[in-house]
Parts: structure tokens; sequence; C-alpha cells
């Protein structure tokens, strides 16, 4: 069993972000991947060789004014080269957001996101839960409470401490991860069942 190589490719404005980033890295490291974790705005060289040399990569950004960050859209807009000779195709790819507001257009953002990797000619795994929090007999602590399928999305009080994001977003991009490092799994043990032939 071949060990997935993850990437946690994420922006993160006053901390909430990252907070959720070293949750999706938990879930990931938690389900046997080899986990990174790469803040976008101060990429190094070395952190583009993890991110060229991956199988998969999670993207996660807030959620501002209605799309990502422009910290983590400075960083899609690097990645032009890498686009062009398709040196991101065929890994796989997920993505998170955060805002304050309980919608707060995180779907625009989660869509930017899977495009992003969609132009990569990435593969693009969902967040696999139904919608939690939506009948009489559910809480705001149930897995996917926001009720999102795209990806995960999460809502911080924005005068909130960096580590004060809600429990059950934590749990859900634990579940991310978990789901991403699975699905390349599958993937890399499919290649090399389909190379042995």
């Amino acid at each position: 069993m071949v060990t997935p190589r993850l990437v946690v490719a994420y922006h993160s404005g006053y901390g909430h972000t990252a907070t959720l980033a070293r949750a999706v890295a938990h879930g990931a490291a938690d389900a046997a991947a080899q986990v990174n974790l790469v803040a976008v705005d101060t990429v190094s060289d070395d952190q583009w060789a993890v991110l060229d040399g991956a199988d998969a990569i999670i993207f996660g950004a807030p959620t501002y004014m209605g799309n990502v960050s422009a910290g983590f859209q400075a960083f899609a807009e690097r990645t032009g080269g890498r686009c062009m000779a398709g040196t991101w195709r065929d890994k796989v790819g997920a993505g998170f957001t955060n805002s304050g507001a309980k919608a707060g257009d995180k779907l625009q953002s989660l869509t930017a996101l899977a495009v992003f990797a969609a132009q990569h000619h990435m593969h693009w795994v969902n967040l696999g839960l139904t919608a939690g929090w939506n009948s009489s007999e559910s809480s705001e602590f149930d897995l996917n409470r926001l009720g999102f399928w795209l990806g995960a999305g999460a809502s911080t009080d924005v005068d909130a401490d960096a580590e004060a994001v809600h429990a059950a977003d934590l749990r859900t991009c634990e579940h991310l991860g978990r789901r991403v490092a699975m699905v390349t799994g599958q993937l890399l043990a499919g290649r090399a069942v389909a190379a042995a032939r």
C-alpha cells in the first residue's frame, strides 16, 4: 500500500482558516497520509516542490466579499505555468472555506476552488456527507452543520480568537481530510494494479 502524499494549501487572513487547515491535516494523517501544510501567501521554492510532488492537494481559503481571499487568488494566479504544463494533472483536489456569516456566499468560494482544480485537470473530491442541523432532531454540533456538499464550509464569528472555530466545523474538516486521504489511496492502488497488468 502506497502512502498518499497530501498537501493542505491554504490562505488565512485572521487565523480561522489556518485552524481549519490543521484539522484537515489531522484527519488526513489519521487516515495514514503523509501531510504537509503550506501557507500559500508565503510559499517557498521547497514548498512549490512539495506541491508538485503531492498526490492530493486540499485548498483552503476564507470567503471575503463573496469569493476566495485575495491572498489565495494571488497564489492561484502564480500557478499559471503549472496549469499550462499539466504539472498537477490527475492529482486529487478538494477544498474548504470559512466566513463570518452562516451562508456568506461560501458556495461561491468552494466553486472557485473546484474550478481552479479543474483548470489544473485534477480530480475533485466532494465532502461526502449529508446535511446536518436540518431537522428538529439535529443540532448545530452535527457534521456538515451548514449543509455544503462541494467541500467543507465553516462559520466563525469575525471577532473570535483564531482557535475559536466551531467544534462541528473542525470535525467536518477532519472528515474531509480523512476522505481525501482514503480516495487518494484508492486511486493510487488502482493505478498500481493497472500498471502491473
